[in-house]
């Protein structure tokens, strides 16, 4: 049985593997920022003495471990599709990956685990200056643990530091890989995406108690941290994704062109950008295009005048190089995708650049008009993420490893029956762990904080809180 319902098992596995991927990184980005903002809190409750800071991080602490422990489920379910719906690509790359994948395990399972354990029960056990200590080291082990995840995914992208062996990628250079200028961007960009994840939750959750006037301060504490982060975050996700953007052009054409639905190489002296269009691979062109000039050529060379090529002389150049085939990945998802994306982090920014404006007008313990659209502002950076892994991962098909390694020689020979089957497994379970995350954060973010507020003398200094009113 080669198909079932029209679909090949090439055809269930790339979806397996995609919506398990999207259904895990609602969990992984979320950890990364989220921790930071726990740790910057706790940091404001050492300095300060004051029980109610150590309330307040405590709440969202809880919040944390909900999500933290959902997502390790999540993830390792992940890792054992390598072997099982992609033997030909564990077993082209089983030398490369095993390094960044061991890395990361040691950093999730063991580094982050032991010190959230250590940081949340150990709170009257332990010195503070210890309790400090170990929820900074799980701010720092999220991001080291996402960082190697980020350079085994780079590598396929752009491969460095390897020779090829009896038809696999050997190590040669471990520091190639692990400094590989593709991960270096990519981590910067995924790294202020995860704190717009954990800020504008925050900010939500902070906005939903300051509107029914519960705990003021502490949550107008929250608030300020959350909107720091939100904006660092979402000006990082700008600049990171504009380099990101413009590499592209450099090592992986086609993904380019493809976002840009540049069928051809423009002629003339500078490269306009498309706003909107309606992208057919089947006709090799736009149905319908909106574009502005010169502006591609801004975006994608800092001048007025570059121009990158198309997606057809690309075909032709890929024929010539790598022999008979398609190369033109799915122009349509690709170029929507991304533009999702790019909308989303505008929306960020503006929001939280709405809000800076509140907090300097000593407005920020009222949420204001834009108060339901903060409320729904946590889905945003999801559905950014999303739509920019969509737009990488399908953007570079048909290959699984750029220039060496094409998806359909990656798969396993699986009957697709029982992908179908594990893929409708996997449907269920996620979507209940993903159900009963959601369930138990809006469960406990509403619900607040229940310990009695204690006087303190004084809330947290502007010396350390900037803004503070």
């Amino acid at each position: 049985m080669n198909e079932i319902l029209g679909l090949s098992t090439l055809d269930l596995s790339r979806f397996q593997f995609a919506t398990t991927s999207i259904f895990h990184y609602f969990f992984v980005p979320f950890t990364v920022g989220f921790a930071l903002i726990i740790a910057i809190l706790q940091t404001i409750a050492f300095r300060s003495r004051d029980p109610n800071m150590e309330n307040l991080t405590r709440f969202f602490g809880h919040l944390f471990f909900i999500n933290f422990a959902v997502g390790v489920v999540t993830g390792i379910v992940q890792e054992f599709q390598f072997g099982m719906n992609w033997q030909g690509f564990s077993t082209f790359v089983g030398n490369i990956f095993g390094v960044p994948l061991a890395l990361e395990v040691l950093m999730a399972f063991f580094l982050e685990s032991t010190f959230l354990g250590l940081w949340w029960f150990g709170k009257d056990r332990i010195p503070a200056w210890a309790s400090l200590a170990s929820i900074w080291i799980v701010a720092l082990g999220t991001s080291v643990s996402a960082y190697w995840i980020i350079i085994a995914n780079a590598w396929m992208q752009h491969p460095v530091g390897y020779t090829l062996k009896d038809g696999k990628a050997v190590m040669t250079d471990f520091w190639a890989i692990m400094t590989n200028p593709k991960g270096l961007e990519w981590f910067a960009h995924i790294w202020t995406g995860s704190l717009t994840v954990a800020a504008f939750f925050v900010l939500a959750v902070s906005a939903y108690h300051l509107r029914r006037q519960r705990q003021t301060q502490m949550f107008t504490v929250s608030f300020r941290v959350a909107l720091i982060v939100a904006l660092v975050g979402s000006a990082g996700v700008v600049a990171a994704g504009h380099e990101q953007g413009q590499s592209a052009v450099r090592d992986q054409p086609m993904k380019y062109a493809a976002f840009s639905a540049l069928w051809d190489t423009p002629e003339g002296g500078s490269m306009p950008e498309s706003l909107i269009a309606l992208p057919s691979n089947a006709q090799r062109e736009n149905r319908f295009e909106v574009t502005v000039p010169y502006v591609g050529s801004l975006l994608a060379f800092n001048n007025l005048s570059g121009k990158a090529q198309g997606i057809n002389d690309l075909q032709r150049q890929y024929e010539a190089q790598y022999g008979p085939g398609n190369y033109i990945p799915s122009v349509w998802p690709v170029y929507w995708a991304f533009r999702v994306m790019v909308g989303l982090g505008g929306v960020m920014l503006l929001v939280s650049l709405y809000y800076a404006w509140r907090w300097r007008t000593g407005k920020l313990a009222d949420p204001g008009r834009l108060y339901p659209l903060l409320l729904v502002m946590p889905l945003a950076p999801h559905l950014a993420n999303f739509s920019g892994w969509i737009a990488t991962e399908m953007g570079r098909q048909p290959w699984i490893v750029q220039g060496l390694l094409r998806t359909t020689d990656a798969v396993s020979s699986l009957n697709p029956l029982w992908v179908l089957l594990s893929l409708a497994a996997f449907w269920i379970v996620y979507l209940t762990l993903i159900g009963l995350d959601l369930f138990l954060l809006t469960r406990t973010a509403r619900s607040g904080i229940h310990t009695p507020d204690v006087e303190s003398p004084s809330l947290p200094s502007p010396t350390y809180l900037p803004g503070g009113q």
